[in-house]
């Protein structure tokens, strides 16, 4: 198997749209991880992403009957992108399916490169099902965005040109993963020609679709896909990708929001260039994978696969990067409500920068505070502060890793409500359109009070909410079913500290 995909990337035709991009050295982060770490550079390509390669090529077999038919794809991403511009190049119709929820930075992306945009549906399901009954109406040749191995085949010329920009010693490859199109054609090229090489995937902790088949030895359906790294946001690998990633994936690694952000101020530091979420997923599993194995001195490549990334997230990548980056911890802490006691508690932090403080008064004598400290992974480590504080006499409670505390509470703190009486705490992530906030609110508080509301809007195809329902005990075996009728993803915070020690 692998040597027929072999020969079929080494006959790719990529090139007449595709350029062959640089592999560059990125110094600070090799200086720091004791490892040389080199970027494929993906997002210099046209469309700012690896995928124009592998939709030229997969058009470049069509027959002349299927060219003049057209064709159409469901895609919220850089697929859409690839393909609008491989058909433009070819002289031939291309009609993309996007979610209704794609940011318009994409749906431009398309409209400029000559593809004709149908907006359908709030998820990738409803737009694939679309697309495939377009393909039965109008006789359009599908293509899909991962899972065809002329398509890997267009993606596995990425791996042709490592191993021929760098000829000598090679360690690993580590590849963001969604569908699986670019690690299978990694694999299958690396593979054959320098078995050695280790290929490894890295997907997002909550995306893990490929990690998940391999522990499982059979493709499954993730319940919930995670939305940061929409590039990746993936519920099952693609069979053709599966079969050849099972045998030559050495291994997968997941990361987390935070390290993804902290990846993408890696790459911004070493190169001024910035990726999408999505396309700093090698430079976290790298980072990842040298805090796990302890290696040095090796030479670690990682596909800086896209950077097709909205204005508006940066805001939320700066503010996590730190939390990645191990250099900042968050949290709560109780000083007793008195004179002096503020002083007290920066006394205890010392030398350490404070780079967040909320304060409200609180009616039980005590005070709690939510804050964020400056830490060093080596030198000064958040547990270190943590148990600092404890022998000083305060108590606290680490927020670092509370997806609550992180995406709302930091936003909120402002003190206790006596008249919010049963309150059910919820986080949402929710499809982002025009009238999504209302309709949400619409469906969301038709019975009970909603006592608490707070809404993030990242510049992505969702939106973070955090409510309070006020739902009397003998009501609320009926809340599942009402979260359920929704339909979006939630959890039930009302338990959680970062709330029950500020807004509870």
């Amino acid at each position: 198997m692998l040597e027929q995909y072999v020969k079929k990337i080494l006959t790719s035709r990529v090139y007449d749209v595709a350029v062959e991009t640089p592999l560059h050295s990125a110094g600070q982060l090799s200086k720091r991880l004791g490892n040389q770490v080199l970027l494929k550079r993906e997002d210099l390509q046209p469309v700012f992403s690896f995928k124009i390669r592998g939709a030229y090529n997969k058009l470049a077999q069509l027959s002349a009957e299927e060219l003049a038919r057209g064709v159409v794809t469901a895609s919220a991403g850089n697929h859409a992108q690839g393909l609008a511009l491989a058909a433009r190049e070819l002289g031939i119709k291309a009609t993309i399916v996007m979610p209704k929820t794609t940011p318009e930075i994409k749906i431009e992306g398309v409209r400029s490169r000559g593809g004709k945009v149908v907006l359908h549906g709030d998820s990738f399901p409803e737009a694939l099902a679309y697309s495939l009954k377009l393909v039965d109406e109008k006789g359009f040749v599908y293509i899909h965005p991962y899972d065809d191995p002329h398509t890997i085949a267009g993606q596995g010329t990425v791996a042709m040109e490592i191993l021929r920009q760098h000829p000598g010693r090679l360690d690993a490859i580590f590849v963001p993963v969604g569908g699986g199109g670019l690690i299978a054609g990694i694999a299958a090229y690396v593979k054959y020609l320098r078995p050695e090489i280790k290929v490894i995937g890295v997907e997002p902790d909550d995306s893990n679709c490929l990690q998940a088949a391999m522990a499982a030895g059979e493709r499954v359906v993730l319940p919930q896909v995670g939305l940061f790294a929409d590039g990746v946001a993936v519920a099952q690998i693609g069979q053709h990708t599966f079969d050849i990633c099972r045998h030559h994936v050495d291994e997968v690694i997941t990361v987390s929001t935070d390290e993804i952000c902290a990846a993408i101020k890696d790459i911004y530091d070493d190169t001024r260039s910035i990726t999408e979420p999505a396309g700093a997923l090698g430079v976290a599993g790298i980072k990842r994978y040298v805090e796990l194995t302890g290696v040095s001195g090796q030479t670690l490549v990682a596909i800086d696969s896209g950077a097709n990334v909205n204005f508006d997230r940066l805001r939320h990548v700066a503010e996590r990067a730190e939390l990645g980056e191990k250099r900042e911890a968050i949290i709560a802490v109780t000083i007793p409500e008195r004179p002096g006691s503020f002083k007290a508690f920066c006394e205890a932090i010392g030398k350490r920068q404070i780079t967040e403080f909320n304060y409200r008064y609180h009616a039980d004598k005590q005070a709690h505070i939510f804050v964020g400290v400056q830490t060093h992974p080596e030198t000064d480590p958040r547990a270190a502060l943590v148990q600092h504080l404890i022998d000083q006499g305060f108590p606290v409670t680490d927020l670092t890793d509370n997806e609550l505390a992180k995406l709302h509470i930091r936003h909120m703190v402002g003190g206790h409500s006596a008249a919010a009486s049963d309150e059910r705490v919820l986080r949402f992530e929710f499809p982002e359109r025009p009238g999504a906030l209302f309709n949400f609110l619409d469906k969301l508080g038709g019975r009970w009070n909603i006592s608490m509301f707070h809404y993030r809007n990242h510049g992505a195809a969702d939106g973070r909410v955090v409510a309070g329902l006020q739902v009397p005990e003998d009501e609320r075996h009926l809340l599942p079913d009402a979260l359920a009728k929704i339909g979006y993803p939630y959890w039930d915070e009302t338990d959680n500290p970062a709330y029950t020690l500020f807004l509870g």
